[in-house]
């Protein structure tokens, strides 16, 4: 029992005399490694708030800005902990280190992909910059403002009142119409005028009807244009421009063209026709049944030669 106590004794004597020589001559190894991550640290971080300032000249955007410079930190960081493992002959534990993060990122990256795919369209939506807060769009079938922008979703206040969170790789992927990215809006509205009706006097009526609408843009003529024959009318469209930038309402411009064309239709004995339906009873056509009924009603009867007999 004493044997084997005094093996047990100079093997863990050993062991501890071995390590004790392995740290004194690994000391100024250590001190050096130690040396390296304060200095390293000091001089990634003094970089992080430079390349921060550098992109922030680029992209205006204060959580992308930041997302950027902390990974250029922590790669920093990553090289200068491999610097000082090295120092300490560790290598082949960082090698392994990264064999592994390798392989867990690989898993992580399978079971996330969707969450990258939104995380990555947000940052090119930040850099790209299609849209921003305050931004009137049109995204798939939703339409209204946008309230905010985040690296992984989109939120719009449609005008319904409905707060619609849309991942960013959606907004990425399908086509924008950005209502305010000219400042300016197209007000397209289609009216139909009776064929009896003088069209030069209706196109100089309706342009005098709507030119004072507030909120219209002044660097934007109004157009009209007639645009085909219809069954009981013929139609025209009108384009009126709108101030985006004054906040102005796209339903209240059109409701205030619609009331003014129509007051000055009234005014002027413009007829904006309901379905019509013409019997035409000519052989060659232009023949109403009016005239058709009183031609035969006021033909004479000749009577047969038979019947005289």
């Amino acid at each position: 029992m004493d044997i084997d106590l005094n093996k047990a004794y100079n093997l863990i004597s050993s062991k501890l005399t071995l390590w004790l020589r392995e740290f004194i001559r690994l000391l100024p190894n250590i001190a050096l490694a130690a040396f390296i991550l304060v200095v390293g640290f000091f001089i990634a971080k003094y970089i992080r708030k430079f390349i921060h300032k550098m992109i922030k000249r680029v992209i205006h955007n204060e959580t992308l800005d930041s997302l950027f410079s902390s990974l250029i930190y922590i790669f920093l960081l990553g090289i200068i902990i491999f610097i000082a493992l090295s120092v300490l002959q560790l290598d082949k534990a960082v090698t392994s280190i990264l064999a592994g993060a390798g392989i867990l990122g690989l898993a992580l990256a399978f079971a996330f992909q969707d969450i990258a795919a939104n995380f990555m369209s947000g940052i090119f939506l930040s850099i790209r910059k299609p849209l921003k807060l305050g931004d009137v769009v049109k995204i798939k079938e939703y339409m209204g403002t946008v309230e905010e922008i985040n690296l992984r979703d989109t939120v719009i206040k449609t005008y319904q009142g409905q707060m619609v969170i849309m991942p960013n790789k959606d907004v990425f992927q399908n086509p924008i119409e950005n209502y305010t990215l000219l400042g300016k809006r197209r007000v397209d509205l289609v009216v139909g005028v009776s064929y009896g009706d003088d069209l030069d006097k209706v196109k100089l009526i309706t342009l005098e009807a709507v030119k004072d609408i507030p909120g219209l843009a002044e660097d934007e003529s109004i157009t009209m244009f007639y645009t085909d024959f219809a069954d009981s009318s013929i139609n025209y469209v009108i384009r009126l421009w709108i101030n985006i930038s004054e906040k102005v309402n796209f339903l209240e411009v059109k409701s205030q063209a619609i009331m003014k064309i129509k007051k000055a239709y009234d005014a002027n004995d413009i007829m904006i026709p309901f379905p019509i339906r013409t019997m035409d009873f000519g052989i060659k056509g232009g023949i109403p049944f009016s005239e058709a009924y009183s031609s035969q009603v006021k033909k004479p009867i000749i009577p047969d030669e038979k019947t005289l007999d």
